[in-house]
């Protein structure tokens, strides 16, 4: 499939609290429905985030520990388990792009959309795809261990084709016609944090290390050189498209700043919205 021939821009890798990454990601997709440029944008969380699946159940989250460790927790938009987010260990990126450009079926628009993820890996030395067959749930409150299935879930093996550990979370939602898909690419893995902002789950550190694998483990690369090779795939994926123009210096606009600001107040650290599961009964 072809990206989408929109007029793009590439917004670098910025560091922001959780709330507020949230936030951009829906000013973005409102700027893209609107007739505004489509976003290919990267980030850091700035402190580390645990973000809760759309529908998860706030009484998962370890509040606690998160309190003490002063770990920010917000709400996604889009569904699935908890992600703990680590300021040095994720990279995250995002796409918004107006719906009408890219398929209709879900399936297709998330692979599509995943096609410059599945590149950065290449880029990298990492031998990362989507996994052959699916792997039992190991605890469903979070992300990456919940079932892995063929469709969506992209591992990665190690040295000599050992066994495929995920290495990747990617999730779309819409909104105002336009698509927004999000994910975190796992640098490095630290299992013992990751599980800790968590209420009581029953896995070990060992089992996640198991279960889930980071590009420092599989190729000698620093963080900033991982993020370049995001950067790059995603900017050639987009200019490939006849027709696309892709800004490779793009910015917000004071607008969509102004506009992510009220949605953090508004909602994403809003304890209704954050603390509160949708559809709940004492909300």
């Amino acid at each position: 499939m072809t990206a989408p021939a929109v007029d793009w821009r590439l917004i670098r890798e910025e560091q922001r609290p959780g709330p507020t990454q949230m936030a951009l990601d829906e000013a973005a997709a409102e700027t893209a429905a609107d007739g505004g440029p489509a976003t290919l944008r990267t980030y850091r969380w700035d402190p580390s985030c645990l973000t809760l699946g759309r529908h998860q159940d706030p009484e998962t989250v370890g509040w606690e520990f998160c309190d003490r460790e002063e770990i920010d927790v917000t709400r996604r938009q889009t569904g699935g388990g908890g992600i703990y987010h680590d300021a040095h260990g994720d990279i995250a990126y995002s796409i918004a792009v107006p719906a009408e450009t890219v398929p209709g079926e879900l399936l297709d628009c998330y692979h599509l959309l995943c096609e410059p993820i599945l590149d950065a890996f290449d880029r990298l030395g990492v031998d990362a795809d989507y996994v052959e067959e699916s792997v039992p749930e190991l605890y469903h409150p979070a992300c990456y261990l919940r079932e892995l299935h063929p469709a969506h879930d992209v591992v990665a093996a190690g040295p000599g084709g050992e066994k495929r550990r995920k290495i990747a979370g990617n999730a779309q939602y819409r909104k105002r016609d336009a698509v927004v898909q999000h994910g975190s690419l796992t640098f490095a893995v630290d299992a013992v944090r990751h599980l800790a902002t968590f209420a009581d789950p029953p896995v070990t550190a060992e089992a996640f290390g198991e279960r889930v694998v980071g590009i420092d483990e599989l190729t000698d690369v620093d963080r900033a050189d991982a993020v370049a090779a995001l950067e790059s795939a995603l900017a050639d994926w987009a200019g490939t498209a006849p027709d696309a123009t892709v800004d490779l210096d793009g910015s917000w606009t004071d607008a969509e700043l102004d506009r992510a600001e009220e949605l953090v107040e508004t909602k994403y650290r809003d304890d209704g919205w954050v603390r509160t599961r949708p559809g709940d009964s004492r909300a």
